[in-house]
């Protein structure tokens, strides 16, 4: 067989070509699809499966961006929006040309029908012409083109089989916390455009990390241009993972962005079947037990909003959790138990990583798990992790030397507190074995070197 036949019909089995495809590096994908066309077609779905979109002010409005979206949408399966704060998007108070007075601004999204595009002209974007006239005069063009749904919605409808979607919008000053900014805008666009395009494939939602109040802005129910449908949408999410940004621990401050994470999260009730959450920045309560929270359940100061909700919360309860996982939070061993017994039929794994007990103990926390299984036998199955130091090939270095490195390391673990423990048996007979012992202990070069023969690391 030639060497031209056995590549075609390499090439042309699909399983071979997929799996070597997908070892080559991306940036040599995109070099492979300029070959020829066979080789473009076959690279597309791979080269094009993860997107990654920093949105800027002519992302979704220039035609030639749009038209390459539009050939390659298809082949998207996790798309990355992201829009980082800064000090383009800021937002400063609006003015009165004439007066110099603070203008009020009521946002209210403007999602333009195709059957109406000849008419656009005819209607303000922003509610009036004096308020339009406005906002162009003194916002710059990237919160203009945050706040241009229709393109949101043409962008995304590219994306028909988009399975994962990533918000990540970083870097937001706390002392902004309560202000609107461009990010704002570009949320409720991009929320409106996921409910209105045709995503079936949707499973999976990852806002890592975002703002406290992007839970206000991507919020199905009772949302800026929300319809009595968006809530099915967002019915298809299986997965769930949220990285948010610290909230203060001031009860005046943290109580309205808790209630907002508490409403989101009450979205996903009936279909969320893993739920990763992370507090980014100090630690936060947790987010499955906030209607138990000190701070929501005191009186509100009397500075706080007279207008402010003061009803309680109700509880939340996935019908269909299967894994949770809560890092960098700090509660009580109450609230674990209750999760625990309220989510006894559903949940099979739950992790807690850095996570720090306010009140009682783990083992209170861990109770519902021995009534659970009826017996303690799931305590027995505890994991211990250290770093072992590893040393591959020690060129240049005889046997002398390396207990000489041993010993060092020994002695600056003792002093750094980690030599507390009882010294290893192994350590402390080194240097009472004799040859035949050392040479059991250390192997010989070649014996190293058929230990490591199939190792990731290369023997020199």
């Amino acid at each position: 067989m030639s060497p031209a036949s056995a590549f075609l019909q390499f090439w042309w089995t699909d399983k071979t070509r997929d799996k070597f495809l997908s070892f080559v590096p991306k940036d040599e994908l995109s070099t492979l699809r300029l070959a020829c066309h066979d080789f473009g077609v076959r690279v597309a779905p791979l080269l094009f499966e993860e997107i990654t979109v920093t949105f800027r002010a002519s992302t979704f409005t220039k035609p030639a961006r749009m038209a390459a979206l539009a050939r390659i949408g298809h082949h998207v399966r996790t798309l990355t929006f992201r829009m980082p704060h800064g000090p383009e998007t800021f937002l400063p108070p609006l003015l009165n040309p004439v007066t110099g007075e603070e203008t009020t601004f009521v946002y209210e999204p403007h999602i333009q029908s195709r059957r109406n595009s000849t008419s656009r002209l005819s209607v303000p974007k922003y509610g009036s012409w004096e308020m339009t006239d406005l906002l162009i005069k003194q916002y710059s063009p990237l919160f203009h083109a945050a706040a241009n749904v229709p393109a949101f919605i043409q962008a995304l409808s590219t994306t028909i089989n988009l399975k994962h979607l990533k918000i990540c919008c970083p870097g937001q000053d706390p002392v902004q916390r309560y202000r609107r900014d461009a990010v704002d805008y570009a949320l409720i666009s991009l929320r409106i455009a996921v409910e209105r395009a045709t995503l079936p494939a949707l499973d999976t939602l990852s806002l890592v990390p975002v703002h406290p109040g992007a839970m206000l802005y991507l919020k199905p129910s009772m949302g800026f241009g929300a319809l009595p449908s968006s809530a099915k949408r967002w019915s298809q999410i299986r997965n769930l993972a949220i990285h948010l940004d610290s909230i203060p621990p001031d009860p005046s401050l943290s109580a309205d962005h808790l209630k907002l994470l508490h409403s989101y999260l009450q979205n996903f009730t009936c279909s969320l079947r893993r739920f990763v959450f992370r507090w980014h920045g100090a630690k936060g309560p947790s987010p499955l037990s906030l209607w138990t929270e000190p701070t929501l359940q005191r009186p509100s100061p009397a500075l706080a909003c007279p207008q402010r909700c003061h009803l309680a919360l109700r509880p939340l309860k996935f019908q269909r959790l299967g894994y949770m996982e809560l890092e960098n939070a700090v509660l009580d061993a109450t609230q674990i138990s209750c999760f625990i017994t309220n989510h006894r039929h559903t949940i099979h794994e739950f992790t807690f990583e850095d996570v720090e007990l306010r009140t009682g103990t783990w083992d209170e926390a861990l109770a519902p798990l021995t009534s659970i299984s009826g017996n303690e036998k799931w305590k027995q199955k505890t994991e211990e992790m250290m770093d072992v130091p590893l040393i591959l090939s020690p060129v240049g270095l005889d046997q002398a030397q390396m207990e000489q490195v041993l010993r060092d390391t020994a002695k600056e673990g003792s002093r750094s507190g980690l030599g507390r423990a009882k010294p290893s048996p192994h350590l402390g007979g080194l240097q009472k074995a004799g040859a035949r012992g050392k040479e059991l202990f250390w192997g010989t070069p070649e014996h190293m070197k058929r230990f490591l023969r199939n190792s990731v690391f290369s023997w020199r």
